[in-house]
C-alpha cells in the first residue's frame, strides 16, 4: 500500500525530529523549519502531501500566516496546528485564515497525535473519493444532457426527414392513381402503397413513444365521455371489427372520466385494434368500465386468443421484437408498449391477465381523473 506524505513544520529542529520519529513507520515525512521552506517543499510536491503539521510561533511567518498561503495555492493537505499558546484570538485566526482542521496544544501527546493524523488521513482519502464520485457525476450529467440533445435531434430527423419525403411519395402514388396503368403497374402501385402505409405507421408510433417517454407529451385532463371515444374509433379498427364480423359491447358503470383526450383515446382505440386482431371471429369485444377506492376501472376484454403471460412484462416494454414482427407481420408491435407509456403520464398502468377464454386488459385511472356525472 503507497504510504501517504506528512509536512512537518517547526523552527526548532528537535521537534521537527521528534514528529519524524514518531510518524516515519506509517507515513513519508517532509520537513521543514521555517514557513518559506514549507511553501516551497509544497511548490516541488504539489500533489503528494496529504497532511500538513505545523508550529504557529515560528520566525519570519508564522503558521497561520503560512497556511494561509497554502489555502490559496494547495488547498486539499489536511491542516494540523500545533502551538503552546492557547489563546482564543489565535486559534480563531488559525480557523478564519488557515482554514484548520484541528490545532494541539504543546507538549503534545504522542498518541493523541497520532490518531489525529490517522483521522486527517482518512478525512484526505474520503475528500478525495468524493472528488471523484462528484466528477463521475459530472460526466454522467454531460453525458445525460448530450443524450437528451441527442433525442431532441432523433426527434426532429423522425419527424421531418422522414416524414416529408414519406408524404411526397404517398402524393405521387396519388397521382399514379389516376393514370392509365397496366396489371402488373397496379401490382406494383399496391404494393408500394401499402409498405409506406406501414412505415407511416410505424413513424408515427415512434413519435408518440419517444414523446411519451422522454416527457415531452404533456397531460392536459378534461372531461370526455367514454362513449364518445368509442364512437371516435378510427377507419382501421372499424374495418378489422367489420371483417372479422365482431362488434363492441359497452359495460360502463361510469361514463365521464376527467383526462387527457390523446391519451384516452390512444389507449382505448389502441386495446381494441389489438383485441380485433387477436379476437375470434364473430365474437363480442367488452369495454367495461367500474369505480373502486383506487379510481375508475377500464377493461378491454376479448375472446379468442390468450396472452402468453410469460411474457407480458416483456410486451409492454418499448421496441420488444417477437416471431411475429421479426416474420413483417401487421402492425408495428408496439402497441401495448405505446398504451404503457401513455398511462404513466396519469399514473396509470397495463394490468394483462386471461380469464376463462378471455384475454383481459385493464388500466385504472385515478380517482383525480374521475369526474361522475
Amino acid at each position: 500500500m503507497m504510504k501517504h506524505t506528512i509536512l512537518c513544520v517547526d523552527d526548532e529542529v528537535d521537534n521537527v525530529e521528534a514528529l519524524e520519529r514518531l510518524f516515519r513507520k506509517k507515513y513519508n515525512v517532509l520537513k521543514a523549519t521555517s514557513g518559506p521552506m514549507a511553501l516551497d517543499i509544497l511548490d516541488q510536491y504539489p500533489n503528494e502531501i496529504t497532511v500538513i503539521i505545523t508550529d504557529q510561533r515560528m520566525p519570519l511567518m508564522t503558521g497561520v500566516q503560512m497556511l494561509e498561503k497554502v489555502v490559496e495555492k494547495h488547498p486539499n493537505p489536511i491542516r494540523l496546528l500545533l502551538t503552546g499558546y492557547t489563546d482564543l484570538e489565535s486559534v480563531i485566526e488559525a480557523v478564519n485564515k488557515g482554514q484548520i482542521s484541528r490545532y494541539l496544544t504543546k507538549p503534545w501527546d504522542p498518541v493523541d497525535l497520532q490518531q489525529t493524523v490517522d483521522q486527517a488521513v482518512e478525512r484526505f482519502v474520503l475528500s478525495e473519493e468524493l472528488k471523484i464520485k462528484n466528477w463521475e457525476l459530472e460526466k454522467a450529467l454531460t453525458e445525460l444532457k448530450t443524450l437528451d440533445h441527442v433525442k431532441n435531434q432523433f426527434m426532429i430527423l423522425i419527424n421531418h426527414e422522414l416524414k416529408t419525403p414519406l408524404t411526397s411519395i404517398l402524393n405521387f402514388l396519388s397521382l399514379l392513381k389516376e393514370t392509365s396503368l397496366d396489371e402488373d403497374q397496379e401490382k406494383y402501385i399496391s404494393r408500394i402503397q401499402k409498405n409506406s402505409d406501414r412505415l407511416k405507421d410505424l413513424i408515427h408510433d415512434v413519435l408518440i413513444l419517444m414523446r411519451s417517454e422522454t416527457g415531452l407529451l404533456q397531460s392536459n385532463p378534461v372531461d370526455i365521455r367514454l362513449t364518445q371515444v368509442i364512437q371516435e374509433i378510427p377507419l382501421i379498427v372499424q374495418e378489422s371489427l367489420q371483417k372479422k364480423n365482431q362488434k363492441i359491447v359497452l359495460k360502463l358503470d361510469i361514463d365521464h372520466v376527467l383526462v387527457d383526450p390523446f391519451i384516452i383515446k390512444e389507449v382505448i382505440h389502441r386495446l381494441i385494434h389489438n383485441a380485433t386482431k387477436f379476437g375470434s371471429e364473430g365474437t363480442v369485444i367488452y369495454v367495461i368500465s367500474s369505480t373502486s377506492s383506487a379510481g375508475t376501472i377500464i377493461s378491454i376484454e376479448n375472446q379468442g386468443s390468450q396472452f402468453n403471460l410469460k411474457i407480458t412484462g416483456k410486451l409492454v416494454q418499448p421496441f420488444f421484437l417477437d416471431e411475429n414482427i421479426m416474420h413483417h407481420s401487421s402492425g408495428t408491435g408496439m402497441g401495448l408498449a405505446i398504451c404503457q407509456s401513455l398511462l404513466k403520464r396519469v399514473q396509470s398502468s397495463l394490468q394483462i391477465q386471461n380469464t376463462n377464454q378471455c384475454a383481459k386488459v385493464t388500466f385504472v385511472l385515478p380517482p383525480e381523473s374521475e369526474k361522475i356525472i
